[in-house]
């Protein structure tokens, strides 16, 4: 949240950021009438009923900070999980627990700007099948995947 509002501060020097708290979310907030200059996806309705694209400034700011794009997406929208199975292994059961990455969206212009950036750091990645309400769950579980995203994400608080 502190990287967030530092952000915000700098891309809108002469307004205040504000922290809002509410029951199970934690929200950085600015108004300001130029949100649209910087953000023209921003309109009226939903998210996944409206094209999601990236401008082209916006695209090589991307380009250049995979990682930072990644970090504010999962932050968002997903979550790290310690998964477990249960094995037997020589007539013996064992459970096994491994790190897990997820990410879950409706908007299928936001799922592929997400896995257009996994993709552009390495990462391997499997997508679920969309469910009724239209959410696609994007799934990192190779170790070495969850290794890289654990570098350049961090924690979710």
């Amino acid at each position: 949240m502190d990287s967030v509002e530092q952000a915000i501060r700098q891309v809108f020097p002469n307004n205040k950021p504000c922290r809002v708290r509410r029951t199970r979310c934690r929200d950085v907030k600015v108004y300001s009438g130029h949100l649209t200059c910087y953000f023209p996806q921003h309109g009226p309705g939903r998210k996944h009923e409206r094209t999601i694209a990236l401008q082209p400034g916006q695209q090589e700011v991307v380009d250049a900070h995979p990682q930072d794009f990644l970090r504010g997406l999962v932050h968002s929208d997903g979550c790290r999980i310690t998964n477990w199975t249960v094995r037997t292994v020589g007539g013996v059961r064992k459970r096994y627990e491994y790190p897990r990455c997820f990410f879950t969206n409706t908007s299928t212009d936001i799922i592929r700007l997400f896995t257009d950036t996994l993709d552009a750091v390495g990462v391997q990645w499997k997508a679920s099948k969309p469910r009724a309400t239209g959410q696609v769950d994007i799934s990192v579980a190779r170790k070495d995947s969850v290794a890289l995203m654990d570098a350049h994400i961090g924690a979710k608080y």
